[in-house]
């Protein structure tokens, strides 16, 4: 989930720490190719802008964890340009509503759109959006996953940030049925700047990516909407739809998110995930069975068999990582065989690249 309070973020921890408990599903992060766009795109809400024509809907989104096919239809189409990335979301929904008006609230607590950016692939300093049905944006710099000690920036702000929303029916109106909302977004390169001489545009380059939608059901009071709770009160737990499903029910895994491939093409061009993200995805299986081996143990493996029991191939190649322990942690590096770089991960989740 989230981090906002104090209180809210030792809860987010606990969710995080849960999903080394759970059984994770294996997943494999979908993939998209956002084109260049030279059409002016006018940030309305509207899908009607000709440059959305060119681009095609992602799948459909799925249950968080893969399993269960949503109530609700939700897909997003992808454009990009030298100033803005571009986000354009349809949702289903028959009733849409919102409350929450002031900017960096929990915007979750009402249903919204989310979307998640780590541009450099190393999990680490990623950025989060939250949009809700009355336009009202809470966005956050993350340093770090909620699995380790992080630090959560509320006060960031995507400076230039442009976005709209598009009713289809009538927003609050507990009297009649809505087809959905779209949410239409322009995001600047510029604020994922980490110095002014920074050229952060990842022309045919891929950033890790990922959205998500919080739906929850809701009940009725004095003609208004509003969360449902159960017998003893308690708010009933909300939906959490993706477009890459996680396996578990954490978005803060960006390992698992999707790659969006950022093409200088208008059209026909192709992307594949490189094999070496592929052998990152082994050392990040290293890395949480490591956790669960602390987690029981009070301390590190000091060799790989005590947390994995198999040989590891990637795309027909066997991979032979080593385990090294040191007084604040580990690190696992594997030599990749498809590049001969070294890719190293830490204690902390971080993904280093030697060349």
């Amino acid at each position: 989930m989230h981090s906002r309070s104090n209180l809210l973020s030792l809860a987010v921890f606990f969710v995080g720490l849960m999903s080394y408990a759970q059984s994770e599903k294996p997943v494999t992060p979908k993939s998209y190719i956002a084109y260049k766009t030279s059409s002016e795109i006018v940030i309305d809400g509207d899908e009607a802008d000709k440059a959305w024509e060119k681009a095609s809907w992602t799948t459909p989104f799925v249950d968080i964890e893969g399993v269960e096919t949503p109530k609700y239809k939700t897909q997003v189409k992808m454009l990009w340009d030298d100033k803005y990335y571009y986000i354009l979301a349809k949702m289903e929904e028959p009733h849409v509503w919102a409350n929450l008006r002031q900017r960096d609230t929990i915007i979750f607590y009402n249903n919204d759109f989310e979307v998640f950016i780590d541009p450099d692939n190393d999990t680490h300093n990623y950025y989060e959006l939250e949009i809700n049905a009355l336009n009202t944006a809470w966005d956050l710099f993350i340093n770090k996953p909620y699995r380790e000690k992080n630090t959560v920036l509320n006060d960031w702000n995507i400076t230039g940030l442009k976005s709209a929303v598009k009713v289809d029916g009538t927003l609050n109106n507990a009297s009649d049925t809505d087809k959905g909302w779209t949410l239409e977004i322009a995001i600047p390169w510029s604020v994922y700047k980490a110095s002014y001489f920074d050229n952060i545009v990842p022309k045919d380059k891929f950033w890790r990516v990922n959205f998500s939608r919080v739906n929850w059901q809701h009940s009725i009071a004095d003609g208004k909407y509003e969360r449902k709770k159960d017998s003893e009160g308690k708010f009933l737990p909300e939906y959490n739809w993706v477009w890459s499903p996680m396996g578990v029910i954490n978005m803060h895994e960006p390992e698992k998110w999707a790659y969006v491939y950022f093409s200088s093409k208008e059209s026909d061009d192709k992307f594949t995930i490189p094999q070496e993200e592929k052998v990152k995805w082994e050392l990040y299986t290293l890395y949480r069975a490591q956790k669960r081996y602390f987690d029981k143990n009070k301390s590190w493996a000091k060799s790989l068999q005590s947390i994995s029991k198999k040989n590891i191939v990637v795309d027909g190649k066997v991979l032979k990582p080593v385990l090294e322990n040191h007084s604040s942690g580990f690190n696992i590096l594997v030599k990749s065989p498809f590049s001969n770089k070294t890719l190293i991960i830490k204690e902390d989740g971080k993904i280093i690249t030697n060349e």
